[in-house]
Order: structure tokens, then C-alpha cells, then sequence
């Protein structure tokens, strides 16, 4: 048996809802970029393909080879859109999530050498540039993880690295979590599960207090695949959705044995990003 899923094209999406979505011309700050390989990059893609503005977030000591990349066309084929134009990113800001303030960042960090050149990367630093620039945003996807011990085994995670864990992997209006917030995913360690399970159970007070007080949706996805779907949640067609985590993996969450059974040795799965 050859069972295959795919999405509706990207193109037939944009046709449908895309000028509905961001016919104000909605602007998207997408924090976690550093390549054209992540679910970051494939979300900013959905977003821009149906008219959203695109600002980056990128961390502090992958930011010179990513702009450098930008600029010297590495990532172009990655850029195209549907309608064959290339994804305009309109400015790449340095973020470094695990600081929320420069108080908080230690010596050793300030003076290390992939550091050097760049200055206001601290969460709330990063905020007030982006307000300065722009006055306001109105989408933010959470697409970061940082897991320094994600090799070690829970029971062997020092309490420094599963703080780093929970500190930069959790928030945000969209984020991205993992059925290890929930399964046991041998290998994902480190506190990166702890960190899945807060995220899902942060968006959920966040939609509730984030909904009352500012009017603003809160959702996760636990995915393989999340362009399309986060470009759903931020557009009016969703507009009842928050609190909410969507599963869009290949029905991974419903089964009851791992993908990597021999059961699905058959099956023609698709692993793609958008």
C-alpha cells in the first residue's frame, strides 16, 4: 500500500485567503531564523507569499553568516514564491531569547568574541528597536529552541542546561512544539521535553490572559509541517482558534508506535517543511 498525504498547494491557498489575510499589510516579526532550513524559514515564506512584511530575529553568533548568505544570493532559490517573486526579509534583527534584559547577560558572554559588533540583542533590547523602526508588529512566531544538553538523558541534565531549555524554548503567539511534550521521544533530552510541555501549557494561559487583556491569539503547532498552518492561525479565517495546539504531522500524535517501526517501511511519508 502506498499512502501519501500532501497539503493543498501553497499557490491555491494564497488565491483563496491571501489578500483577505494581509490586505492591511500585516507584519510578521518571526523570532529563530538563522538558515533556509528550519521551520522559521518556512513560515516566513507562507506569510510573505500571502503579503505579510517579514522581520527576523536571528541569534547573535549565526547573524554575520546569515546576512552574509542573504546578500551574496545563497539562499535565493529558497526565496522564490509562488508567484515568482523572492521573499523580501526587511530587516534582520540580533536576538540572543535567553536574555531578557542586558543585566541579565553574564561577562563571559558580553566579551565573547561571537558577540563582538552587535548590541541591543537582549529580548527587551530587540523590542524597543522594533518599535522604534516600526512602531508596531502584528504577528509574532516563536521559532526558537536552545537545548545545550538535548543529547543528555533527562536523569543527567544539569540544572544549568535544563533552565537554558525551559528559558529560550517556551512563549509566543505562534510557537512550535513537539509530541515529546507529551510522548516519550527517546534522545530528546536535555529539557527539551520539559520545555515543549511548558510552551503548550504557557500557550494555553496566554491565549486566556493575552485574549482578555490585548486581544491577542495564542497558538501552538506541534508539526513536520508548518508554513501553511501558521498562516492559517494569524488569518481571519481562525479567528475563533487560540489557546490551542495543532497537530499537523502525519497523524504521528494518534499512533501508538514510533515512525521509525517497521511498520511504516512501506509507506511513502512525506518529511517536507512547508
Amino acid at each position: 500500500m502506498n499512502l501519501q498525504m500532501r497539503n493543498p498547494p501553497l499557490e491555491l491557498f494564497v488565491q483563496k485567503v491571501g489578500s483577505e489575510m494581509f490586505d492591511k499589510g500585516k507584519r510578521a516579526f518571526i523570532a529563530g531564523i538563522a538558515d533556509d532550513n528550519g521551520y522559521g524559514w518556512a513560515i516566513a515564506k507562507s506569510l510573505a507569499a500571502a503579503g505579510a512584511e517579514i522581520l527576523v530575529g536571528t541569534w547573535v553568533p549565526a547573524l554575520n553568516i546569515f546576512e552574509s548568505s542573504l546578500r551574496r544570493g545563497k539562499f535565493d532559490k529558497s526565496r522564490v514564491l509562488p508567484d515568482g517573486s523572492l521573499m523580501e526579509i526587511t530587516k534582520v534583527y540580533p536576538l540572543d531569547a535567553v536574555f531578557d534584559t542586558l543585566d541579565d547577560v553574564p561577562e563571559d558572554i558580553k566579551t565573547n568574541k561571537r558577540y563582538a559588533g552587535s548590541s541591543k540583542w537582549t529580548v527587551q533590547e530587540v523590542a524597543e528597536s522594533v518599535k522604534q523602526d516600526f512602531g508596531s508588529i502584528d504577528i509574532l512566531v516563536h521559532s526558537l529552541a536552545n537545548g545545550p544538553e538535548v543529547n543528555k538523558p533527562l536523569l543527567e541534565t544539569s540544572r544549568k542546561g535544563y533552565l537554558a531549555a525551559i528559558s529560550a524554548s517556551s512563549g509566543s503567539s505562534i510557537s512550535l512544539s513537539y509530541i515529546a511534550a507529551e510522548r516519550i521521544i527517546p534522545g530528546y533530552g536535555g529539557g527539551m521535553s520539559s520545555a515543549k510541555a511548558a510552551l503548550e501549557s504557557d500557550t494555553k494561559v496566554l491565549a486566556f490572559e493575552a485574549g482578555r487583556k490585548h486581544k491577542i491569539r495564542v497558538n501552538a503547532i506541534s508539526a513536520d509541517e508548518v508554513g501553511n498552518t501558521a498562516a492559517f492561525l494569524v488569518s481571519p479565517l481562525a479567528s475563533a482558534i487560540t489557546g490551542a495546539v495543532i497537530y499537523v504531522d502525519n497523524g504521528l500524535n494518534a499512533m501508538a508506535v514510533g515512525v521509525d517501526s517497521p511498520v511504516f517501511k512501506d509507506l511513502n511519508i512525506p518529511t517536507h517543511k512547508h
